[in-house]
This record gives structure tokens, C-alpha cells and sequence, in this order.
């Protein structure tokens, strides 16, 4: 069957959706959302059997949903109606929610349903409910009606009973610092977060509010910042305080909070953790490391996956300090919406908007990024492992890479490569550890598809050594589990000592610093050279640009050359 993904960008779950169908043998090809003509157009190009639209902040215009079959994914059970539907059911703390696949018609959420899938609801940020509940539901739900249409027997029906939820505004999402406990606090923020953050003011300054955690012992006056920490401030509610770690200022991007308020934070207390160790009670900790059975864990919790120089140089310390403890393996965990994204291109966006240098701050990020990535290869004592429960791309999937070995859990989307983000050669000694483990050739196709891999498309490939099952809970169990068994391994200081060889073979067949320095004057160019691709492609990723049109290696119908079946 030729599907045609119809979205706005192509995000987690288009990503996704196109992979799982691609492995069923359907022809897929992604065309965004740009304007009624741009997609009346792909459709004549590639006279889809099917239109799938995962993501979407407009209708099917009827000249498209008339003439083909459309089929809209709304994370909503069916009945549900509206443009808010996730945010209304996490306001309201509903223990279930769902996605709904219906039919496009003229009647927005209105058209048969086709197929849903049903999941209890985490009371949790958004954007993670949207990764992971929404997705693996959305997913269920899309190869279900796909299988039912290609069967010719099925009869999409309408709900017996739906209703209208209109969008959500921010006056609904108000927060009251003198009369909101931190339960509504953090409720009203997980359900913006993501888009479009709660509507506040810090400071006596505007902003939005995203990503907030809860603090169990610190308090004071209610509304007042009362402590910073690394990349979040901490702001009193009637009961207590809750965590702020990003903002948005009016006319700027999403930043952690306490760079975005960096001036206005000048008086306000710092409240460091004492060490790396994981605290028992809830307070902010983005990095955390525990032991259990000969095994180390690092954790590393960064929105969006995104790793600023500060937080390299941190999370570098942390593994340095955590090699030097008497345990057999070490796992880094990551965190559980993204293993990490990489370099941090809102942190590096924001240098230039305070009279710095993007280029700068880009050459600094990636330096430190190789510092960490250093740290981990050059790991003699343990066997190191990259536990990719989230999402991963770029320079995170080849800092992941640099560990020894790499278990991924099966439901999350790899992209290891770069050019997307304006031809960018990459680093993260990625020419070492690339083609070592799938040869020269393969290493480069992976970089010049620049297509997301399912983690079982990542095993057979050789770029993982372990696909692991389940939601994020039950894949740290398995890890867990997996990590204690190799520690307990009687031939583990051999596997230790063979690694080690290897290692030492290597550097004298070539310096990690030799490929180090090839990969840094690739980078050198992209943030200092003519061509400014990366940082026009950095700045509209990081003011979410609308699409104006949709890459090639995606719309496989606008290749040179392709025609029309």
C-alpha cells in the first residue's frame, strides 16, 4: 500500500509510524504540511492509497480528504473532540485516557473511527505522556486500521456519543502562587508543557513556565524564587515549592530558567547537592548515580535530551568520578524521555542574543561533548553500557556508541546522523566508532540516509548490541538485570582485558586525537566557514520556523526521477 504521511513536522511519532510501516512493506513517503496547494500537489505526485496525518495543526483541506482516503490521529479516546485533548484529560487528572484514528470529513474529529487504543494516564509532563503512552497507542491503533483496510470488510463507525473541547486558553492554566498547592501547580504546567508552557510572570517578568519537579523540603514566602540550582530555579507555593527548570521570555526561545533569568538571579541562594549520589527524597537532580550489585548507574535527566557545555563538563565529572568506584560494569541510563540529543542549540542560540558568539559557544559545546564521549571510550576498569530507554540522535546516539556496549529499548527511534541540522559533519569521534562496528561503507549510507532507525533495525545493522522489551519501567528492571549478570560474569576481567587491547591497538594504528582533529576541522568549518547552513538551519529549529518545504530524503515522491506508479 503507498501511504502518505501528511504532518507538521516530522516528529517522534511520525518518525515512528513511518518505520513500523516501511517493516510491514507498505511505500511510504512524508510530505509536511505547508499549505492546501503544496499538499494537493504531493498527492498528485504520489497517489497515495492512504493519507496518515500523525500531527497536525490545521484541517485536511476537502479537495484532499474527498478525494483520498485520510485518516487523523487525535490523542483522545473516541468521542473526544478539540485541539487540546491531552492537556484537558491531564488537567482533569483522568487515570485513562487514549488515540483515536478517525476518518477526516468536514467536521473536525467528527468523521468514523477506524480504530483506538486505550492507556492509563501518567500524571506527567505532556510531552512525556505524548512520547511514550500516545505514541505506543497511536502506533497500536494506525497498523490496526491499516490491517483493517487492506482486509476491504471493515466499516469505520461514528461514537455513539462525542463532545466538543474547545482549545485550551491560558487563562484556564492561570496559576495562583498565593491560593494553588504544588499538586495543582505541577498539574497545570505538565499539562502545557511541551507547547505552549503556562502563561506567568518571574521576576515582575512575563514568561512561560515548562518543566516543573517537585521539591520536599525547602519553603518560603508563596510565589517568591527562593534557591537556584544548576539549570532550575525554585519557586514557593503554599505547601511547599516547586521546581521551575525552563522558561520562555517574550520574543525569545525556551532556555533553562536560570540562564534565562541569569541577571535576575544574581542574589537568589544556591542549593547544590552535596555529591552524585542519587538523593532519596524529591528535589531536582539532573544528574544521579546509584549502585546495586556490582553495578553503577548514571543518570542523566536533560530536557529535551539536549546537553549544554555546562552540563557535558558536569555529567564528564560525574563519570569520571563514578570510574573510580569499585564496581564491575557501569550503565548510563540517560534519562527517560531521551537518552541525548547532543549538543544544546538553544543554549547556543541564546550566546548570540547576548551580544556572544553562536559559533563560539558551538565550538565549545561540541569540545566538551568530546571530552565526555573521551571519558567514557577510554573506560579501562569496567565495561561501560549506554542504556537507551528514550529517544536518541546525533552526537547523543555516537556518545552512546562510545561505550562498549549499546542496549535500546524496541520502542525508541535512533537517528544517527547530522546533516539535517545544516549539513553538520558531526564529532563525537563518531569516524572511530562508526565504522568500526558496521565497516566504512555502511557507516557512511547511515549518514548519508539520514532516516531514523527502530532499535531492532538498529541491532541487525550492528549499530546496537541489545533490543530490551517494554515501557521505560520494565526496561531499567531488564537492564538491571542483564547489567547484575554480566558483573557477575566469571570471565568479566577477560572481557575487561580484551577490550583494553583493543583499545591500545587501535591508538597506535591511529590517536583517538588524530580523529578527533580530522572530525573538528569538518566542525570548524560548519560554525566558522562561508557557509552559514548550520546556523540558519539552528536558529529556525530553535523558533520552531514553519516549514516552507519538506527534504527529500523524506518526500521520496519529489526525488529526481521518481514517477508516479
Amino acid at each position: 500500500m503507498r501511504i502518505l504521511l501528511l504532518t507538521h513536522a516530522f516528529n517522534s511519532l511520525t518518525q515512528r509510524l513511518g518505520a513500523e510501516l516501511r517493516q510491514r512493506g507498505h511505500e511510504v513517503s512524508v510530505e509536511f504540511d505547508i499549505s492546501d496547494s503544496v499538499t494537493e500537489e504531493a498527492c498528485a505526485l504520489f497517489a497515495p492509497d492512504l493519507i496518515v496525518a500523525p500531527y497536525l495543526r490545521r484541517a485536511i483541506p476537502e479537495s484532499v480528504w474527498s478525494h483520498y482516503l485520510c485518516l487523523i490521529v487525535h490523542p483522545g479516546v473516541p468521542g473526544d473532540r478539540g485541539p487540546s485533548a491531552l492537556d484537558w484529560a491531564l488537567d482533569a487528572g483522568r487515570q485513562e485516557w487514549g488515540v483515536t484514528v478517525l476518518q477526516a470529513e468536514a467536521e473536525m474529529d467528527g468523521g468514523p473511527v477506524w480504530a483506538s487504543a486505550n492507556f492509563c494516564l501518567r500524571a506527567a509532563k505532556k510531552a512525556s505522556v505524548y512520547r511514550h503512552e500516545v505514541t505506543q497507542a497511536a502506533t497500536q491503533a494506525v497498523l490496526q486500521a491499516v490491517e483493517r483496510l487492506a482486509s476491504g470488510s471493515f466499516v469505520p463507525q461514528r461514537p455513539a456519543n462525542s463532545h466538543w473541547q474547545p482549545l485550551m486558553k491560558q487563562t484556564e492554566r492561570t496559576i495562583d502562587w498565593q491560593l494553588d498547592d504544588i499538586a495543582t501547580v505541577l498539574r497545570k504546567i505538565n499539562a502545557a508543557d511541551g507547547l505552549p508552557g503556562v502563561a506567568d510572570a518571574l521576576f515582575g517578568q512575563p514568561c512561560h513556565l515548562f518543566d516543573a519537579g517537585v521539591e520536599a523540603t525547602l519553603r518560603g514566602t508563596p510565589g517568591e524564587v527562593i534557591a537556584q540550582r544548576e539549570t532550575a530555579l525554585l519557586r514557593a507555593t503554599v505547601d511547599g515549592a516547586v521546581w521551575i527548570g525552563h522558561v520562555r521570555r517574550p520574543g525569545s526561545i525556551k532556555l533553562p530558567a536560570t540562564l534565562a533569568f541569569a541577571p535576575e538571579l544574581t542574589a537568589t541562594a544556591q542549593s547544590p547537592l552535596p555529591g552524585w549520589w542519587r538523593v532519596q527524597i524529591p528535589t531536582w537532580q539532573d544528574i544521579a548515580y546509584e549502585e546495586a550489585d556490582q553495578v553503577g548507574y548514571l543518570h542523566f535527566e536533560f530536557y529535551n535530551g539536549a546537553m549544554s557545555t555546562g552540563q557535558c563538563e558536569r555529567l564528564r565529572s560525574a563519570l569520571a568520578w563514578a570510574k573510580q568506584r569499585p564496581t564491575r560494569v557501569l550503565v548510563l541510563m540517560g534519562g527517560q524521555d531521551f537518552w541525548s540529543n547532543g549538543i544544546h542549540l538553544n543554549v547556543i542560540e541564546a550566546a548570540s542574543l547576548t551580544g556572544g558568539s553562536a559559533a563560539d559557544e558551538s565550538w565549545r559545546n561540541i569540545n566538551a561533548m568530546n571530552d565526555l564521549a573521551l571519558e567514557l571510550i577510554t573506560t579501562e576498569h569496567q565495561i561501560t553500557v549506554a542504556a537507551v530507554g528514550g529517544n536518541t540522535g546525533a552526537g547523543g546516539c555516537f556518545l552512546a556508541r562510545a561505550a562498549d556496549l549499546v542496549w535500546a529499548r524496541e520502542a525508541v527511534m535512533l537517528n544517527p546522523h547530522y546533516k539535517n541540522m545544516g549539513n553538520l559533519y558531526g564529532s563525537e569521534y563518531w569516524t572511530y566508532s562508526l565504522p568500526r562496528r558496521l565497516g566504512l561503507e555502511a557507516a557512511r549510507a547511515i549518514m548519508h540516509n539520514r532516516q531514523p532507525l527502530m532499535a531492532q533495525q538498529a541491532l541487525q545493522m550492528g549499530f546496537t548490541d541489545d533490543c530490551l522489551p517494554g515501557d521505560v519501567p520494565a526496561f531499567r528492571a531488564e537492564v538491571a538485570r542483564y547489567a547484575s549478570k554480566l558483573a557477575a560474569a566469571p570471565d568479566l576481567q577477560a572481557q575487561i582485558a580484551t577490550k583494553n587491547e583493543a583499545r591500545a591497538r587501535d591508538e597506535a594504528a591511529k590517536p583517538l586525537a588524530t580523529y578527533r582533529a580530522e572530525e573538528m576541522t569538518h566542525m570548524h568549518r560548519n560554525f566558522y566557514g562561508f557557509d552559514p547552513s548550520y546556523h540558519v538551519a539552528r536558529h529556525h529549529f530553535v523558533y520552531k520556523s514553519p516549514a516552507s518545504w519538506t527534504p527529500r530524503h523524506l518526500a521520496v515522491h519529489r526525488e529526481l526521477g521518481w514517477k508516479r506508479p
